[in-house]
């Protein structure tokens, strides 16, 4: 399985990845699920993928090649070529369809959906840097100041933390912090997401990064934030007040439902059936 999410900040933004595919507990697999389309200076591009592995790596054997027409000169664009991250994604889609229509047939012969999910996102000369999430169809939206994050994969594990977390005012720090921490949670509770990951965090109008880490077993700061966060977990859990009922000594009592809210029916007898 996968799990990887990407943040869109005003100071940046932050690409993280696991790198486990498996099918099966016993067919356990290390593949790399970003990457980096850089020339310095002119534009700086990040891809994650999620799904079917061969079709992922066909859409990225492809991608570098694909090219669409301009409607207004008639010029092939590709993602080196493209003058803005729309024109880009736009390729991305396309190459994503040549794939369905090369093998979307063959997979479904054999009982498989033509399943993969993208996110891409960067930055081209000076316009503003973009996020946009890519679908199985080659069609795409874009992060907005109310969402600025995709995931792709296992992502409920990891979701309440950006949630929470995440505006486009965050630092690109603590944005790339609270991403560690989501995919530490989705870590601890989904045995198909693994280490080694990948991160990689831009800044703004850079066109280049050299924040590209992979993170493995042996990673000092991210064994400190899986401890850390665990601890503090506990800690804020253990200094909730446990709940109490109408009689407990509190100003915040748990209230039994009222008259205006009406108890559940207990069954009372074998016969007895809730409608």
């Amino acid at each position: 399985m996968t799990y990887c999410c990407a943040i869109k900040v005003n100071a940046g933004m932050v690409f993280l990845s696991d790198s486990r595919t498996n099918a099966g507990v016993d067919a356990i697999s290390t593949f790399r699920k970003m990457l980096i389309y850089e020339r310095p200076g002119d534009r700086f591009m990040v891809m994650l993928s999620a799904g079917n592995l061969s079709i992922s790596q066909s859409v990225r054997e492809i991608l570098q090649t694909e090219a669409i027409r301009d409607p207004e000169s008639g010029n092939p664009v590709t993602i080196w070529n493209a003058r803005s991250m729309f024109d880009a994604t736009q390729v991305l889609g396309a190459a994503v369809r040549h794939i369905n229509q090369r093998d979307g047939s063959a997979l479904r012969q054999a009982g498989l959906e033509f399943n993969v999910s993208l996110i891409f996102g960067g930055q081209i000369g000076n316009e503003p840097m973009r996020l946009f999430m890519v679908y199985s169809a080659g069609n795409f939206i874009e992060a907005t100041a109310e969402t600025p994050f995709f995931q792709i994969g296992e992502s409920k594990y990891g979701k309440p933390v950006l949630d929470r977390v995440i505006t486009p005012e965050t630092p690109l720090d603590e944005a790339a912090k609270c991403a560690l921490v989501s995919m530490d949670s989705t870590l601890k509770s989904n045995l198909s997401v693994g280490l080694p990951l990948d991160l990689v965090v831009y800044e703004a109008d850079r066109l280049e990064s050299d924040r590209v880490v992979c993170i493995d077993h042996d990673n000092p700061y991210f064994d400190m934030l899986h401890r850390s966060w665990g601890q503090k977990l506990r800690q804020v859990f253990d200094s909730l007040e446990d709940p109490q009922w109408n009689g407990g000594q509190t100003d915040l009592p748990l209230k039994v439902c009222s008259t205006r809210h009406p108890p559940l029916k207990k069954i009372t007898t074998a016969n007895e059936r809730l409608i």
